[in-house]
């Protein structure tokens, strides 16, 4: 550890919101990963602003993350700086049909703020397991609907500069959007919502909970859809009819609930997973002469 450094993070942020060598299998859904080097909690932009000054000065790797929910982490952990936006980054205020989230707040508490306005919406991101900061960055989506139909803007950090960008300015596309290749960093999302029932709000986010039940394995760590749906199929599907079900490489598998998922039955290493994606990659393109694309995202080293 470098002391120096280790004492200008916790002056940026509070030497509580500082770890030193965190195992990052406790930040993700996969609970894989070994340790970042310095796992920093910021609570606001202007602190945010400090730890990627400090980083930049000293030429040290930075990374941020919400709560690890579409992530896997290499086994020998991650170099530099990981900046989590997360629980101290998760406000929630409303204004009439307006929800505003600091980018740290989870979506299945958005849905349930919004059930408790008696707004509508939002109820398919309600099963979504990440923060909205992370589903703006890949305009996530469920059951028919994307974030895009309800942003209405968002609050970055542009290097130094905070922004605010209308929704149409953000080029949000098919699990993407222009905020990686301009290195914005989402800080808040403001939704549109409207006026409904609470009753049929509530039965509808009962029914897609109903649904992700009987159909995913929630039961298991797992980082979400493991692949992009390939135009004019479905990923899942492609790798079932591959006959890769149950498919193992260590401790990672392929849900036989739904094949379009990667578990960790329990000691999976970032490296298993890594092998059978590779695996089912090869295999249904060689099948089906379709390229799969992770949705997953990598980070630290394997």
């Amino acid at each position: 550890m470098d002391k120096e450094f280790y004492r200008r993070l916790s002056l940026a942020v509070g030497a509580e919101n500082v770890r030193v060598e965190e195992p990052m299998k406790k930040h993700t859904t996969f609970r894989i990963g070994g340790p970042a080097d310095y796992f920093v909690l910021p609570h606001t932009a202007e602190e945010l602003s400090a730890v990627i000054d400090l980083c930049k000065e000293q030429d040290t790797p930075w990374h941020i993350i919400g709560n690890g929910s579409n992530l896997l982490v290499g086994d020998r952990g991650v170099r530099g700086v990981v900046i989590q936006l997360f629980k101290n980054f998760s406000e929630i205020r409303m204004e009439d049909t307006a929800l505003y989230a600091q980018a740290g707040a989870i979506n299945s508490l958005l849905a349930n703020r919004a059930l408790a306005a008696g707004l509508t919406g939002y109820e398919f991101a309600a099963g979504i397991p990440g923060t909205i900061g992370g589903a703006v960055v890949m305009n996530a989506g469920a059951y028919g609907s994307e974030i895009c139909d309800v942003l209405e803007e968002a609050t970055v950090l542009d290097r130094r500069t905070v922004r605010t960008l209308q929704s149409g300015e953000l080029k949000l596309g098919y699990r993407s959007s222009l905020i990686p290749e301009k290195g914005y960093i989402v800080l808040e999302a403001k939704l549109r919502l409207q006026h409904g029932e609470p009753q049929k709000i509530a039965a509808r986010m009962e029914e897609l909970r109903c649904r992700r039940v009987s159909k995913q394995p929630l039961e298991y760590p797992s980082a979400g859809s493991t692949f992009k749906r390939p135009k004019d199929h479905f990923a899942g599907k492609l790798i079932m009819d591959a006959g890769l079900a149950g498919c193992r490489v260590g401790g990672a598998q392929i849900s036989e609930k739904h094949c379009g998922f990667v578990i960790n039955t329990g000691n999976a290493t970032a490296a298993d997973v890594a092998e059978l994606m590779e695996k089912v990659q090869e295999t249904v393109y060689g099948k089906f002469q379709v390229r799969l694309e992770p949705e997953v995202k990598r980070l630290g080293d394997f």
